[in-house]
Parts: C-alpha cells; structure tokens; sequence
C-alpha cells in the first residue's frame, strides 16, 4: 500500500501509483474543518479520478467536524474512509490533530466514534506507536478503536517524538496484533522486498505500507508487490515526463510548477546522481516547463542508467 503523504500522494502521484500496481492508495491528509467549509484545497485532495477504491484520509480535533467531514467525502465517492492519527508535523499537532490525538485516548475515541457513526463505508485508522517512549498506547487504542467499529489498523513504527529519526520498531507492531481482529498494516522504514518480508514477519502484521521510499518512485509499491518490474533508464525517464504533464495539467501551469519541483529533486537525487549541483539548481528553479522538464529528462535518462550498472556492478 501507499501512505499518505502530505504535498507527495496528490492525484497525479496516486494515478501513477495505482497504475503499477500499488494494492491500495490513499489521499492527501484532508483537513476536516476545512472540506466542510467548502476550501479549495480540501477539494483537490478529495478528488479521486476512477482509482477504486477511493480512500480519503481525514484529520481534525474535533468530533463534530470529523463526523460532517466523512458524510461529504462518502457523499462525493469515498469508500474507505482512514483517520490521521499519525503526523507528527508541528503545524498538525499543535492544532491538536494528527500524533497529537494520542496524548488523549478518549478525546481520539470521540472523533473515532463519530466518524463511524457518520458513514456506512468503513473507518480505518492510522497511528504512531504513542507520543513518545513513555507513553506507547497504540494496543490500548487500536482495541477501542476496532471496538468503535474500525475495520483496518495501520500502525508505524515510530512515535511521534521521532519523527522519521531513528530506525522504525518493528517488533513492538505486534503489541497491537495481540490485541485487535481486523488487517493490521505496518509501516517505517520499508524500502525493499526483504523489509517488506520481515515487516511482516516481525509484526505480524496482514499488509505492508510504504510512504518516503516511493518518492521519485510512483512505481515502487507495485515493484515491492512483485506487480511489476522496476524500469529502465527509458521509461524512467518516460515517467517522469509524464508525470510532469500530469501536475500541470491537474493543478495548472504556475501552480503545477511549484508543485513539480520537489518531485522532479527526488527523480534527480535518485537516478541523475552525476549531475552538479549548479546544473541541478538551474533545472529546480527554471520558471519555464518546457526547460525545467528536459533538463531533468535528459539528465535522468544518463544518470538513471549510470544507477542500473552500479545495482548490476
């Protein structure tokens, strides 16, 4: 599966995604409040564009915004309906959403319980581990959630006070396994086959979930699910391509710009590692689509190339 990401799983990157196989996909973080009051922004993340089935995250503090949130995602095509209690970002917990919801079980069980009863479609959730070493309460949650009516449960193997430091906990996953029923997903840390193998292992955990390492790789949930082989230098490049078309057509020309440039770092970082760093700034900063977008082909078509002999090496 792949997580979702704030400013990464955008429709473009889940189309793509989706399209190589990834076994489930899954939206930008939704900001309850701000769907129903109707914010553009909340309106783009919703969207789903035939990917079946359309999971929608939400986050959000209170339960009444939870609750009106969830009728409109379900409303205009949701069919899984997850529940951020996982960002660790400052700007989501110091509004008290996201990880934030585990410094209190019962005030998480109220937003849980009402976005249940909201829907029809199922309710899953996503959390950390606890807010930090002293306090890991994801077994305590995650029965009451499933007693809530939770259908799915992913966990990642971190708290919130780690952020993404440190090296994801895979064992202590099974600490919710021993407690709940319904698909436990683990998450952290997943980069290759054999993690994914021994995630699974060590959790005991149904399913695998991968966020960072699909960045500059829309394809790779579906390589990790043996749905398809990586690429080659040319259809790495093809992809790009194409996925630079998608954001400017999606989000429009000056907006899709921006957007496209942190995308177009992770493919170059990743398979154009040749290339200087002048040479890289140039293509990050051009305010011309066209220049930006055959820079970066160009140098990920050698580069990309150049990675596939030193894997085989």
């Amino acid at each position: 599966m792949l997580a979702p990401m704030s400013g990464v799983t955008d429709l473009p990157f889940r189309q793509l995604a989706w399209r190589f196989g990834a076994g489930l996909v899954v939206t930008e973080m939704v900001a309850s409040r701000e769907l129903v009051g109707n914010a553009s922004e909340s309106w783009s993340r919703l969207k789903s564009s035939g990917i079946d089935p359309h999971m929608v995250q939400l986050a959000g503090r209170e339960a009444y915004w939870m609750g009106e949130a969830a009728r409109i995602a379900a409303d205009n095509g949701a069919d899984v309906i997850d529940i951020n209690m996982g960002c660790p970002a400052k700007k989501v917990t110091g509004g008290y959403s996201g990880s934030a919801l585990m410094r209190d079980p019962d005030h998480a069980l109220s937003l849980i319980e009402a976005t249940v009863k909201a829907v029809d479609v199922p309710v899953t959730l996503k959390m950390r581990l606890g807010w930090d070493e002293n306090s890991i309460n994801a077994p305590f949650i995650a029965k009451r959630a499933q007693e809530a009516g939770v259908q799915m449960i992913t966990i990642h193997g971190r708290t919130r006070m780690q952020f993404y430091n440190g090296i994801a906990d895979w064992d202590a996953i099974r600490a919710v396994r021993d407690v709940i029923s319904v698909p436990l997903v683990a998450n952290g840390d997943v980069a290759t086959r054999d993690d994914a193998n021994e995630i699974l292992r060590r959790s005991g955990a149904d399913a695998v979930m991968i966020g960072r390492s699909s960045q500059g790789r829309p394809w790779h949930a579906g390589v990790l699910a043996g749905a398809v082989e990586h690429p080659d230098a040319a259809e790495i490049a093809d992809i790009v391509a194409e996925h630079y078309g998608m954001m400017l057509e999606f989000y429009g020309t000056d907006i899709g710009l921006r957007h496209a440039r942190k995308h177009l770092g992770w493919y170059l970082g990743r398979f154009a590692p040749q290339l200087a760093a002048q040479e890289k700034a140039a293509i990050m900063t051009s305010t011309e689509p066209a220049t930006a977008l055959s820079g970066a082909v160009a140098a990920i078509a050698a580069g990309a190339g150049l990675v596939e002999q030193k894997d085989a090496a």
